[in-house]
């Protein structure tokens, strides 16, 4: 079977040697429809027969939470990905190369985070836009992005980085009838007020500019970011004072494995994460291995959702200790709050 890069480029080059016309709208419609679910399937593999072993982009989700390593091919974020993996992994080494990300999955306070390397962002370039999307794609998933950078040359990069991330591609702009208001210039520059310099617009009824801007608001997604500088065995221990008063900036010797405790803290910090510890009638609460929830999704209801699908409709109520109640245990229904580290027992109708 061929790779589903494989398959991507082929139709995106069909859809380059076709003529648009009124006779081809039909398969180019069928054409971009393949695409879409192709590229969906690269960030969503379907489950079981996953694509071919250590194939790029075919990652599921799984864990907790996941957080994507962006940096140049010179700054150790390799080294830095293969030993916090091999350091806290319950996972044996993976082959970690420039153009697979291929995630290795750490435990951190009882929770299971992802780490994903994404290569090409910065590379991305030269191999040509749709590879760099397709990245772009996987990035939005990360719940937290990690940008590597070598201290001694550190802001350059910064820069770069950050402009790729920006800015893949190009505006497509359609409109499927007659438009008032909008049109293809005014598109772009509404769009580039967001920095958004790649995406497709398609108008399918008389629009305003406020109706793209909605839209616009809809669709960004902000992913908060740690800059890891690495190679402080590089410098001064006066530069490196200087380098903790940054924010968002942790210094590391990815090579050394020095401060890595410092960084996993901030990871932490930022990916705000609530654990929630069971216990199963007449035992011990179970704080091995605690139900990991977003910090903004931490009702019972949501909870239960986590352990199993079914399960809201089998709960009477739910026991709760900790502090998001006031007297332990207390009795709570399926839309109470938890806080981290509480402690729940669900009880079940007969």
């Amino acid at each position: 079977t061929m790779s589903i890069l494989a398959k991507i480029a082929e139709i995106e080059n069909e859809m380059a040697r076709t003529q648009r016309n009124k006779a081809t709208a039909h398969h180019l419609g069928l054409l971009k429809a393949r695409l879409a679910k192709l590229r969906r399937e690269l960030i969503t593999p379907k489950g079981g027969s996953g694509g071919a072993a250590g194939e790029g982009f075919d990652v599921a989700k799984t864990g907790d939470a996941r957080i994507g390593f962006v940096g140049f091919p010179s700054v150790g974020k390799s080294t830095l990905l293969s030993n916090l993996a091999g350091v806290y992994s319950e996972v044996a080494a993976y082959e970690f190369t420039t153009l697979t990300t291929v995630p290795g999955v750490i435990r951190y306070k009882g929770a299971k985070i992802q780490l994903l390397d994404l290569p090409g962002i910065i590379e991305g370039a030269k191999d040509g836009k749709g590879r760099g999307r397709q990245v772009i794609a996987v990035a939005r998933t990360c719940n937290l992005i990690l940008i590597v950078l070598d201290v001694l040359k550190p802001l350059g990069h910064k820069k770069l980085i950050e402009h790729e991330l920006e800015g893949f591609g190009g505006i497509n702009f359609t409109a499927t009838c007659a438009q008032s208001e909008l049109d293809g210039d005014t598109v772009k520059s509404i769009l580039a007020e967001y920095k958004i310099h790649n995406a497709d617009i398609t108008l399918r009824s008389d629009s305003t500019a406020d109706d793209l801007i909605d839209v616009v608001e809809g669709n960004r997604v902000y992913i908060p970011c740690i800059y890891v500088l690495n190679k402080i065995d590089q410098i001064s221990i006066e530069e490196l004072d200087i380098i903790y008063k940054v924010p968002h900036c942790v210094p590391i010797s990815a090579h050394h494995r020095w401060n890595f405790d410092d960084l996993l803290e901030r990871m932490w910090d930022y990916l705000q994460l609530v654990r929630i510890y069971t216990k199963p009638k007449g035992q011990l609460p179970d704080y091995t291995s605690p139900v990991v929830l977003p910090d903004e999704h931490t009702s019972v209801e949501d909870f239960c959702l986590k352990i199993h699908k079914n399960l809201l409709k089998e709960l009477k109520y739910a026991l709760v200790w900790g502090s998001s109640v006031k007297h332990t245990p207390q009795k709570v229904g399926k839309d109470h709050v938890l806080e981290d580290e509480d402690v729940i027992q669900l009880i079940v109708k007969k």
